[in-house]
């Protein structure tokens, strides 16, 4: 027998109406789930980048994992994406430039397109993203073909630009307006079981010190929290449950290597991060290439939102989970991991690296290997000219010995000390942050002239003008500061200097020579560095208008001249900058 509503109401039935609205009113205010998936400084690794992500053992030791390229990575994500059937896409900047060569050559057309293949919604704005100048920015945005840069665009086949939507909330424009949107809406389901994503996204309000200044002409970064803040209420006020905050700023973790972890957190995002509003759900963040998941709120109670990083070039993806509640619009739960994009083995610079069976291990999506294939076939006339050999292979210092350059920064400081002795050159300086990656020549030493472009993908101009010995000093102690990371500048052959960490900032090199000689206070020398130091990259000030300057080849040119110089160019081994022993 059925009863109509009205005839139960009419019988005065009014159990009989709760027992059939319940598990409908139940299924309407269920939580609903929403997935984003998160990468950040993609860097147009168009191939697998030759790098490892480094995951504890539990025994004091390190697995590293094979991982990275874009065939991967979109594998990867494809397969994070099954497990939401609702999900965003994100990334927080730095998806272009210092690059690979398959990209570079050809102004990273490729790797929008890869990630129009792959379908990012939201891009932050990163400070790369400003290399070539703001006009060709946009033009990664809108496309067209419009030479912007002395490299030629649509070399290969017309550019119709990004169709996912870069966001630059705190990059302003002289007129009051941002460059990007400053935010973006998502709304996922229907009726009662519709939520909303809001999302923000900036770059760092540090971009001018790491950008060439002619591209960001007429443009100001204003403050990220500031920022944030005043962007909250808008996304509320047009319906956003959750609040997603995609910021090209980040931190580090200390310890054992941990994708998962936050161990000591620190960096220059926290101070950020602890005056954000409290209606922020998750910050995804980048820029210091380090990978972390942290429930912030453990960190700073009054602050319990998700912060994360996928680590350098696509070669870990987050993998973000929402719960939604419909009725109050409020996120009840989440969850973050990071998954490693294991792709194929590669020799390193310390030998073999094989797979490891301890992880998934992803396959190469066709349509992305086919697609990056033909720009890497077209880029091969450059990437495999050989350029000379050298004596070994020459690692890149990672983890907490990033900030040093070992041998491979003492290599590239005699290179560009080497291609500017005819300036008066006396002392070159290299950055360890400006080091992309290994040199790691074939059995026989060679190394191509792809292998250099990996390491060296900025193309830089080196500066050289006149420093005071109190001015040097002075810059050197900038990378050993409180402020920022420590980054310790690798120098040429000949100079050294020695530094106690334990003494007062600005305050801590306890001896600098120069040829075995201290180093005079008040005399002058020619200082050689890369465009980048010179403009004041990485907060070394010091560098920035020293008088006298005189402009040099590019970095990968001097890099290129000096390995060819000789048959075999040995790889200097001695410790140029170092810490005093302890008594």
């Amino acid at each position: 027998m059925r009863l109509s509503v009205r005839l139960i109401l009419a019988l005065g039935l009014p159990g009989m109406i709760a027992a059939c609205a319940g598990p409908m009113a139940t299924r309407d205010s269920a939580p609903v789930e929403v997935g984003i998936i998160g990468i950040n400084d993609f860097h147009g690794s168009l191939e697998p980048p030759r790098q490892a992500v480094n995951v504890s053992d539990g025994k004091g030791g390190v697995i590293p994992v094979p991982a990275g390229g874009a065939a991967w990575l979109a594998s990867a994500i494809d397969s994070v994406r099954a497990g939401h059937p609702q999900s965003l896409t994100v990334s927080a900047g730095d998806m272009i430039s210092a690059s690979q060569l398959a990209s570079s050559l050809y102004l990273d057309e490729p790797s929008i397109g890869v990630m129009n293949r792959i379908g990012v919604d939201f891009n932050a704005v990163g400070n790369h993203e400003f290399d070539r100048g703001q006009n060709e920015l946009l033009r990664m945005q809108n496309g067209g073909c419009e030479k912007l840069t002395p490299k030629q665009p649509c070399a290969i086949e017309p550019f119709t630009g990004a169709t996912f939507r870069y966001l630059s909330a705190s990059t302003v424009k002289a007129d009051g307006s941002t460059l990007f949107p400053a935010t973006g809406l998502r709304t996922f389901g229907k009726g009662k079981r519709a939520v909303t994503i809001g999302v923000i996204g900036l770059t760092l309000k540090g971009t001018p010190n790491l950008v060439v200044p002619s591209g960001i002409a007429g443009l100001t970064f204003a403050d990220e929290a500031d920022t944030i803040n005043a962007a909250v209420p808008k996304l509320k006020a047009q319906g956003a449950d959750a609040i997603i905050v995609l910021i090209h700023e980040g931190g580090r973790t200390k310890g054992e290597p941990d994708p998962q972890g936050c161990t000591d957190f620190a960096g220059d995002i926290r101070p950020i991060l602890d005056r954000l509003d409290t209606r922020v759900d998750v910050v995804v963040s980048g820029h210091t290439h380090w990978s972390y998941v942290c429930d912030y709120g453990k960190l700073n109670p009054a602050k319990p939102f998700l912060l994360t990083s996928a680590g350098v070039y696509g070669e870990l993806v987050t993998d973000i989970t929402l719960k939604i509640d419909p009725v109050s619009g409020r996120v009840v739960s989440k969850a973050a991991k990071n998954v490693i994009v294991q792709s194929v083995p590669y020799t390193s610079s310390r030998g073999p690296l094989a797979n490891t069976p301890l992880f998934p291990q992803f396959q190469p999506r066709a349509d992305i290997a086919q697609y990056v294939a033909k720009y890497v076939d077209a880029s091969k006339a450059y990437t495999q000219r050989p350029i000379g050999k050298i004596d070994r292979a020459a690692p890149k210092n990672e983890g907490a010995e990033g900030g040093a350059g070992g041998p491979l920064g003492n290599l590239l400081a005699d290179a560009q000390l080497g291609a500017t002795r005819q300036a008066g050159a006396q002392i070159a300086f290299m950055n360890p942050f400006g080091i992309r990656a290994p040199l790691v020549p074939a059995a026989d030493g060679t190394l191509t002239f792809g292998d250099i472009y990996l390491n060296q993908p900025f193309g830089n101009n080196v500066v050289t003008a006149t420093m005071t010995g109190a001015q040097i000093k002075a810059t050197l102690e900038e990378g050993l500061d409180d402020t920022g990371p420590k980054q310790v500048l690798a120098p040429s052959a000949g100079f050294a200097f020695a530094y106690d960490p334990a003494r007062p900032s600005g305050d801590r090199i306890v001896s600098i020579t120069l040829d075995g000689q201290p180093l005079g206070m008040g005399q002058t020398y020619r200082v050689t560095v890369n465009g980048f130091l010179a403009l004041g990259g990485d907060g070394f000030s010091g560098f920035v208008g020293m008088p006298d300057a005189v402009t040099g080849p590019t970095d990968i040119d001097a890099l290129e001249s000096w390995i060819k110089a000789v048959p075999v160019r040995v790889v200097p081994q001695e410790v140029r900058a170092g810490v005093v022993p302890k008594a």
